[in-house]
C-alpha cells in the first residue's frame, strides 16, 4: 500500500510566507507534519503569519539582496537544525503597461524579487542540500513565464526565467540527490490578485471566460500541487514546471471557452 504523505522530521523554508500561496504552502505543511521556517519582506506580518499557523520561527529580509538570502537562510538552518524543502514563493505584481511605457525602476524590482531572489534562496539552501545529498525545492513561476502577456512583460521574463531555473538546477542538482520543480499557478486568489482586482487592472470575467474550469483558483489548489512534488509521491520527478492552471495553458482556440462550450451545448 502506498504511504499517506508525511513530512515528519522534515525541515522546511517558505519565502513570501506572509500570505497567499506562501502562506498556505506553509500550513499544509505543517499539518502534514514538517517543521516550517516563514521568511518575507515584510517582518510583522510574517511574524503575524507564524504565530497564526504555529511555524517554527520568522525571519525577514529581501530575497533580493544577496546578504539578506544567505542571512535568512543561514537563520532557518539554525532554528531547525537544517533544510530539507524550500518554496520559492516571493514574488510581486506588476501592472498591465507596455515595455515603452514602463518604469525601468519597478520592472527591475518585479524581476529581482520573482528571478533574482528565487535564484539566491536556491543558491545559499542548495549549498546545505548538497552537502547533505538530499533535498527538494519547488519554485513559483506562472502561466505569464510560459507564453506572452502583453504589458505584464517584467513578471512574464522573470517568471519564465524561474521556469529556466527550475530545470537547470534540476540538472546541475541530481547527482545530489535534489529534486527542483516548479508550479506555473494561474489567476489565484491571492492578496496580490485582488489588489490587481481593485485596482481594475483585469477584469475577472474575461479570465473566468477563457479558462477551461471557468474560475480562478484558490491558494489551497496551489499549495496541494506543491506538496505533492515535494513528497516522495514525486520521488522521480525532477526538473518540471507544473501548469497549475484551471487548462488555461491547454486552450488553444479563439474566443472563450465556456461561450464555445455553451454554443454546441
Amino acid at each position: 500500500m502506498t504511504p499517506p504523505i508525511d513530512f515528519k522530521g522534515q525541515r522546511a523554508l517558505v519565502t513570501g510566507g506572509a500570505s497567499g500561496i506562501g502562506a498556505e504552502t506553509a500550513r499544509l505543511l505543517l499539518e502534514l507534519n514538517a517543521r516550517v521556517v516563514l521568511c518575507d519582506l515584510a517582518g510583522d506580518r510574517v511574524q503575524q503569519a507564524c504565530d497564526k499557523l504555529g511555524a517554527h520561527g520568522a525571519v525577514q529580509g529581501d530575497v533580493a539582496v544577496e546578504a539578506d538570502a544567505d542571512r535568512m537562510v543561514a537563520e532557518a538552518s539554525d532554528a531547525l537544525g537544517g533544510i530539507d524543502l524550500v518554496f520559492n514563493a516571493a514574488g510581486i505584481g506588476d501592472d498591465l503597461v507596455p515595455l515603452h511605457e514602463q518604469s525601468t525602476k519597478h520592472w527591475r524590482r518585479v524581476f529581482d524579487v520573482s528571478l533574482w531572489g528565487t535564484l539566491l534562496i536556491s543558491r545559499a539552501a542548495g549549498r546545505l542540500m548538497v552537502e547533505q545529498r538530499s533535498g527538494a525545492m519547488v519554485n513559483v513561476s506562472s502561466i505569464v513565464g510560459l507564453d506572452a502577456f502583453p504589458g505584464r512583460s517584467a513578471y512574464g521574463v522573470a517568471k519564465a526565467g524561474v521556469g529556466h531555473l527550475t530545470k537547470t538546477l534540476a540538472c546541475e542538482w541530481g547527482e545530489y540527490g535534489i529534486r527542483v520543480n516548479a508550479i506555473a499557478p494561474a489567476y489565484t486568489k491571492t492578496p496580490m490578485v485582488k489588489d490587481l482586482l481593485e485596482r481594475k487592472v483585469f477584469d475577472p470575467g474575461v479570465i473566468e471566460r477563457r479558462t477551461p474550469l471557468a474560475r480562478m483558483a484558490e491558494t489551497e489548489e496551489m499549495a496541494k500541487a506543491a506538496v505533492f512534488l515535494f513528497s516522495d509521491w514525486a520521488s522521480y520527478v525532477t526538473g518540471v514546471v507544473l501548469p497549475v492552471d484551471g487548462g488555461w495553458s491547454a486552450y488553444g482556440a479563439s474566443g472563450d471557452v465556456v461561450k464555445i462550450r455553451h454554443a454546441t451545448d
